[in-house]
C-alpha cells in the first residue's frame, strides 16, 4: 500500500511538472492582406520559432472591416473567439460598448514591460475606453504625401535635401500644384469617390484647424467647428475644381495614376509604401520617388490617423488561465519589440524604443514622417466612428460629392451632422 502510494504521488508531481511546462497554444485572427499579411506571417513564423516548446501561435485570417468586427462580436458573446487578435483601435468604442472586449490591466501590461510611457501618448489613449486599456497599439498609420522627384525638381519644388519645399498653407500649396499642372496629367491624385482617403484627408484638415467632431456632450460637429469643416472641404473641392486632381477617382485609380508618373503628388496612407518600394525594385516605377508627412495647410501640423493594436476578446464562459494570459501578454509584448519588421509596410513603430531606435532613423521614407507620431489626430471615440462606420458612409454621401462640386461644403457639413446625429440619438 505504501507503494502504491509513493507512486501515486510521484506521478501526480510529475503531471504537475509536465503542466507547468506545457507549451500554450494561442489561437489568433488578424485581418490582413497583401504585404501587411506577408509580413505578419514572418513575425508569427519568427515567434513560433523563438518560444518553440513553451507557446505556440496558431493564426487564422479572416475578412477586413465589417465582417471582421461582426464576427468577433458574435464569437466572444458565445465564448468562441480567439485569444488575441488584431484590432484597429478606432473601432475600440465599439467593441466595448457590445461586450466583445475585455480590459487589459496596468499590471498585465507592466508585467511584459508595456504601459503609457512606451508609447505615443495620443497612441496610448486610443486604445482606451472611460480611462480603462482595451487594446495595445502596434504601429501608427497616417496620411502621407507621395511625391515624384523628377517633377518637382523641374518646377522647382525640391529643396537641396530632395525634399519638397513650398507647400506649407492652402494658397502656396495650390500655388504648388499651378506649377506643377503643365508637366502632368494631374498635380495630385487622390481617392476622391467613396470614403477612406476623403475622410482622411477631410480629419487632417480639420485636425489642423483644432475643429471638435464630437463634443463632450455628444453633439458631432458643435456649431463653432463647422466653418472648420467647411473650410476644410472647399480647400478639398478646390483641387477638383481647379483640375489639380482627378474627380470621381477610386483608390485604386488613384494609385495608378502616380505610380504611372501621370500625377506629380499623391495622397494615400503609410500603407503604400511597400507598393512604390516594390514596384521601384523590380524597375518599374519609371521615377524617383518620395514621402513626407502632409503639409500643414491652416493653423498647425495634424495627420490623421489609426492604429493596428492587439485586443484581447471578451469570450462569454470562457476565462482565460493565468498561463494562457501569460502567453497572449507575452505575444503582444514580443510582436511591439519586433516592430522593425513590420515598419518595412509602411507603418511607423508604435512602440517608442523601436521608433526612437537606430536601425528604425535609417529606414527611409519612414523616419522622414515619423514626425506624425506626435501630431497624429486619432478617429472620434464614438461607436459611430472608425473604419468601416457609419461616419465613412456619411463622408462617401457628402463629403465626396462636395469634392466633386455635387454639393456645396456647407451643405455637406450640415447633411453628415443632421444624419450622424439621427443616428446617435
Amino acid at each position: 500500500m505504501k507503494n502504491l502510494l509513493k507512486i501515486a504521488m510521484l506521478s501526480t508531481a510529475l503531471l504537475s511538472v509536465g503542466a507547468v511546462q506545457a507549451q500554450e497554444t494561442v489561437v489568433w485572427w488578424d485581418f490582413l492582406s497583401g504585404g501587411d499579411g506577408v509580413r505578419m506571417k514572418a513575425l508569427i513564423e519568427q515567434f513560433n520559432e523563438e518560444h518553440a516548446g513553451e507557446i505556440t501561435i496558431e493564426p487564422t485570417t479572416l475578412e477586413w472591416g465589417t465582417p471582421f468586427y461582426t464576427k468577433v462580436q458574435t464569437s466572444a458573446a458565445i465564448g468562441e473567439g480567439p485569444d488575441v487578435m488584431t484590432y484597429h483601435l478606432s473601432r475600440v468604442p465599439l467593441g466595448v460598448e457590445s461586450g466583445a472586449l475585455a480590459e487589459i490591466s496596468a499590471e498585465d501590461l507592466a508585467s511584459v514591460g508595456l504601459g503609457p510611457d512606451t508609447f505615443a501618448a495620443a497612441n496610448w489613449e486610443a486604445g482606451q475606453s472611460d480611462g480603462k486599456q482595451y487594446a495595445v497599439p502596434f504601429d501608427i498609420h497616417s496620411l502621407i504625401l507621395y511625391y515624384n522627384k523628377d517633377k518637382l525638381q523641374e518646377a522647382g519644388l525640391l529643396g537641396e535635401d530632395g525634399k519638397p519645399t513650398g507647400l506649407d498653407g492652402v494658397e502656396n500649396f495650390n500655388a504648388a500644384l499651378e506649377k506643377l499642372k503643365p508637366g502632368s496629367e494631374y498635380a495630385l491624385s487622390l481617392q476622391t469617390s467613396g470614403d477612406g482617403t476623403p475622410w482622411r484627408v477631410f480629419y487632417s484638415l480639420f485636425g489642423q484647424q483644432d475643429g471638435v467632431f464630437l463634443g463632450e456632450d455628444g453633439t458631432f460637429l458643435p456649431d463653432d467647428s463647422i466653418p472648420k469643416a467647411v473650410a476644410a472641404v472647399e480647400t478639398m473641392a478646390s483641387w477638383v475644381e481647379g483640375g489639380y486632381a482627378p474627380a470621381l477617382t477610386e483608390y485604386e485609380g488613384s494609385v495608378a495614376l502616380f505610380t504611372s508618373g501621370a500625377s506629380a503628388l499623391h495622397m494615400n496612407g503609410v500603407w503604400e509604401v511597400p507598393t512604390m518600394a516594390d514596384l521601384t525594385e523590380k524597375g518599374e516605377l519609371g521615377f524617383e520617388w518620395g514621402a513626407i508627412a502632409l503639409p500643414t495647410f491652416f493653423d498647425h501640423p495634424a495627420t490623421w490617423a489609426d492604429s493596428h493594436g492587439f485586443a484581447i476578446p471578451n469570450n462569454v464562459g470562457k476565462e482565460m488561465t493565468p498561463e494562457k494570459k501569460a502567453a497572449v501578454l507575452e505575444v503582444i509584448s514580443w510582436m511591439n519589440k519586433n516592430s522593425l519588421a513590420w515598419a518595412n509596410a509602411g507603418h511607423i513603430p508604435a512602440y517608442t524604443p523601436t521608433r526612437e531606435s537606430e536601425e528604425f532613423k535609417t529606414m527611409e521614407p519612414n523616419a522622414t514622417y515619423s514626425v506624425l507620431a506626435d501630431t497624429a489626430v486619432f478617429d472620434p471615440k464614438s461607436t459611430l466612428a472608425g473604419v468601416a462606420s457609419p461616419v465613412y458612409d456619411a463622408v462617401a454621401n457628402y463629403i465626396s460629392p462636395a469634392m466633386n462640386g455635387e454639393m456645396g461644403a456647407q451643405e455637406a457639413i450640415d447633411e453628415m451632422k443632421a444624419d450622424l446625429q439621427d443616428q446617435a440619438e
